[in-house]
């Protein structure tokens, strides 16, 4: 195997490692082992991008993430001095494409698309978002998750049932859908 793409492999390892840490609330996640499955994997290094491709699945102690595509983006490797001389990449964003679902314990989110912010510390869900805890669920536009905030932010969204080209419809704003059981 080229060194280069073993290179990158690993730092795409390390990428998906990231994501879990900052979602996973608590514990030593660290020591638990990630399991990435994917039909294909593709490194662009001139890019700094490692792409996920086919039924993608990954996993870490109760966090688990499964799309059709995802797309891990880097930062330029900066040099790092010491007794072992390496190149160390910082992952700045994660995507995901295409029947998107992102579960902790009993929190699940699903949409088309997902975009992982690590500067700012947000999963943002948009395309059909809905997320459930337990048995309660709200749908949007957009779902935005603070993770240091541990809060939520839920943006339009008449949900896809209500959806009709009639004239009730024509001009209303989207709205937020929210179901709670007692």
């Amino acid at each position: 195997m080229n060194r280069r793409l073993f290179i990158f492999s690993i730092i795409s390892f390390s990428a998906i490692l990231s994501l879990f840490l900052v979602i996973r609330q608590g514990g030593a996640a660290e020591d638990l082992p990630i399991q990435v499955e994917a039909n294909r994997m593709l490194s662009v290094e001139k890019n700094n991008t490692v792409q996920f491709s086919g039924d993608v699945d990954a996993r870490q102690g109760n966090v688990r993430i499964r799309c059709d595509e995802m797309t891990v983006y880097y930062s330029q490797a900066e040099k790092i001095t010491g007794p072992a001389e390496n190149k160390s990449q910082q992952v700045e964003k994660l995507t995901c494409d295409g029947n998107v679902e992102v579960s902790k314990d009993d929190w699940l989110g699903s949409s088309q698309n997902m975009v992982y912010l690590k500067k700012v510390r947000q999963v943002i869900l948009t395309g059909r978002a809905k997320a459930w805890q337990g048995q309660n669920m709200v749908s949007g536009d957009k779902i935005i998750y603070y993770i240091d905030q541990g809060r939520s932010e839920v943006e339009g969204g008449r949900p896809e049932a209500t959806l009709r080209n009639t004239s009730e419809n024509k001009g209303k704003p989207s709205r937020v859908n929210m179901t709670i059981q007692q």
